[in-house]
C-alpha cells in the first residue's frame, strides 16, 4: 500500500504544472470545473520544485522531503527528490520506473496491472489533459471558490481506491496548483507544497 502511495503522489503533484498568470477576475462569475480543466490543458511542460511531508501514525513527527516535479504533455510526469536522499520516479505512457542508486534498486511495471493504481493514474491524467469527462467516472468531485482561490476535493468512486485513499485535495490560485494533499484511508496524509518554476504553454514543437 505505502508503494501505491508514493505513485499516487508523484501523480498528484505533477498536477500542478499549470503557469500562475493572474485570474481573470473579469469572468468570476461563470468560472468553474470547465475553465479550470481548460487552463490545465493549456499547459505542455513544466517544470517545479516541491517540498513534501508525510504525516503517520507511528511517527512523532512527519517525514520530510524536497525535489523537483517535471511534467510533459500528454503523459511524462516525474518526481526527482534530492533530500533527504536521491530518487527518482517517472511515469511514461502507463509505465512506472523508481530509481534508488543508493540502495542499488530499480523497479520497473505496467500500472494497468493494478486496477486501483490504474483508475488514479487515468483520472490524474484526466487532471492534467483537462478532461472532465474521464476525470469525472472515477471521482465525485467538488469544486469550491473562485479563481483567484479555490479548493479542489476527489473522492475515489471505486471501492478498490478507497481501501487506499480516502481523498485528494488541491489548492490553487489562478492556473496555479499551491499544494496537494492525500489523504490515506487509514488516516495518515501526504501534503506537498509546489514552488512555481518554468512552463510552456501551447503546442510542442
Amino acid at each position: 500500500m505505502r508503494f501505491m502511495l508514493a505513485v499516487i503522489l508523484l501523480l498528484a503533484s505533477a498536477a500542478g504544472h499549470a503557469d500562475s498568470n493572474g485570474p481573470d477576475t473579469a469572468g468570476a462569475s461563470a468560472w468553474g470545473m470547465p475553465q479550470l480543466m481548460q487552463s490545465m490543458a493549456e499547459v505542455k511542460s513544466a517544470k517545479h520544485k516541491f517540498t513534501e511531508r508525510k504525516y503517520m501514525s507511528v511517527l512523532t513527527a512527519p517525514l520530510e522531503s524536497s525535489g523537483t516535479l517535471l511534467y510533459e504533455a500528454p503523459g511524462r510526469l516525474e518526481k526527482r527528490t534530492l533530500a533527504p536522499r536521491e530518487e527518482s520516479m517517472v511515469l511514461n505512457q502507463g509505465i512506472l520506473v523508481i530509481e534508488n542508486k543508493a540502495m542499488h534498486m530499480k523497479r520497473t511495471m505496467m500500472v494497468n496491472q493494478y486496477p486501483a493504481m490504474g483508475a488514479f493514474v487515468e483520472s490524474i491524467r484526466a487532471t492534467l489533459a483537462g478532461d472532465l469527462k474521464t476525470l469525472s467516472q472515477y471521482f465525485q468531485i467538488k469544486l469550491e471558490g473562485n479563481a483567484a482561490r479555490w479548493h479542489l476535493q476527489l473522492m475515489p468512486s471505486d471501492q478498490a481506491t478507497r481501501e487506499v485513499v480516502r481523498e485528494v485535495r488541491m489548492e490553487g490560485r489562478g492556473k496555479m496548483i499551491d499544494s496537494i494533499e492525500i489523504i490515506e484511508a487509514g488516516g495518515d496524509r501526504s501534503v506537498m507544497s509546489v514552488v512555481e518554476g518554468a512552463t510552456i504553454t501551447g503546442r510542442m514543437p
